[in-house]
């Protein structure tokens, strides 16, 4: 057989034989149609994304950047898309079906092209979807500006949950829509039967929902921004992130506890970085055998080093020193100062430096310290007494 016939033959072969009512030829065009498609999306969703980082510095084309790099991940979609509905306009989407008619088995002609078309239309929905899901970035770049115009940090913290919560209504829209136009459901009764089970759903997402609103409370109190120290419910810590359920909080251990904000809604909030101040009260305890000559040089040298450092007070609460009481074992000088600025880690290196100072100025002026002492007194047979004195922690000899 000649090279004519052969390739004859094998058009022949390729357009007659059939195959779910359509032939070789009609398949290969299918399946070309997709690899091209595929590969169409490919280039185009690599040149969106490659142009997109390169104007992404430019300030000006900001937004131009997101808007490309959003487009480079949906358009693979919108090409597989356009790559099915070019495929139905010439594959036989038909094909018989036995159907009873009259209590007779009949041949009738069915066809696939509306399910293949609304495949197509999801696709297309679903890539839309995708393409303003990620456009949410753009509505994040303008919030993010406005809120850095604020000064507090809690508005901060809406962006992410403002970006959240319009995704989850994209999202929605888009199930709404394909159902409602194209698979043809009944939304109406659809919502209907999801009031019914509304009161079921309540119940069941009490502790959520009452999460939920504890954090509009939060944000509409703003008892506390990101980055501040707080307590709540006994527990301590820097504000890190509030989301929609929970509140995370970074202790001074190094700890990351995560709060419900129904919890933090209801309790009393101590905002510990908003406080003007930080107070200590320092005992100081000298011994029982020290004149009054060396308790008031005591209390002249505690005066003197607080005067010292007086561009750490505030003129409505300067610091105090007192002769306050006679303890069991001691003599106690009390000392109230409140520290400014309220730096924590300031505040004990000025106590660290504080003492240093105090002991050494004690020493210097040869007033003892106190610490827990026991004075026995043994009755014997002659008059006299044995004054004994016992340090912690050692039996009495």
């Amino acid at each position: 057989m000649n090279p004519i016939g052969i390739a004859a033959t094998g058009l022949e072969f390729l357009t007659q034989t059939k195959f779910l009512n359509n032939s070789i030829v009609q398949w290969l065009g299918l399946l070309g149609v997709l690899l091209g498609s595929f590969l169409a999306g490919r280039v185009l969703s690599f040149f969106l994304e490659s142009r997109g980082r390169k104007i992404e510095q430019r300030e000006k084309l900001y937004l131009l950047s997101l808007t490309l790099r959003s487009l480079s991940g949906p358009v693979t979609l919108l090409a597989l898309a356009a790559g099915l509905y070019l495929a139905s306009t010439f594959l036989n989407l038909s094909y018989l079906e036995q159907v009873e008619r009259d209590g007779k088995q009949v041949m009738e002609i069915q066809s696939l092209e509306p399910f293949w078309l609304n495949a197509c239309r999801t696709l297309a929905v679903l890539a839309v979807t995708w393409f303003l899901f990620r456009l949410v970035d753009i509505v994040e770049f303008f919030l993010k500006r406005w809120t850095s115009r604020t000064e507090t940090a809690l508005d901060d913290q809406l962006v992410p949950l403002l970006r959240k919560t319009l995704r989850v209504f994209v999202v929605i829209v888009a199930l709404l829509f394909l159902a409602q136009n194209i698979f043809r459901w009944d939304i109406g009764a659809l919502v209907a039967g999801l009031g019914i089970g509304g009161l079921a759903f309540a119940l069941a997402a009490k502790d959520m929902l009452s999460n939920l609103f504890g954090s509009v409370t939060i944000f509409a109190d703003r008892p506390f921004t990101m980055g501040e120290l707080i307590e709540v419910g006994g527990r301590k810590g820097v504000v890190e992130e509030v989301g929609f359920r929970s509140t995370r909080l970074r202790t001074l251990e190094g700890h990351l506890v995560t709060v419900p904000n129904s919890i933090v809604a209801n309790e009393t909030i101590e905002n510990l970085s908003r406080r003007p101040t930080i107070r200590r009260i320092l005992n100081v305890t000298v011994t029982y055998d020290t004149p009054p000559e060396k308790m008031r040089r005591a209390v002249e040298i505690l005066r003197g080093m607080l005067d010292a450092r007086r561009e750490h007070w505030r003129a409505e609460t300067p610091p105090r020193v007192y002769f306050s009481d006679f303890n069991a074992d001691s003599l106690n000088l009390i000392v109230y100062y409140w520290f400014a600025p309220p730096d924590w880690w300031a505040f004990h290196e000025f106590n660290h430096e504080f003492n240093l100072e105090l002991l050494q100025r004690f020493n210097e002026e040869a007033i003892e310290f106190a610490f827990p002492t026991q004075t026995l007194y043994v009755k014997q047979d002659s008059p006299l007494s044995a004054d004994v004195r016992v340090a912690p922690g050692e039996p009495p000899k």
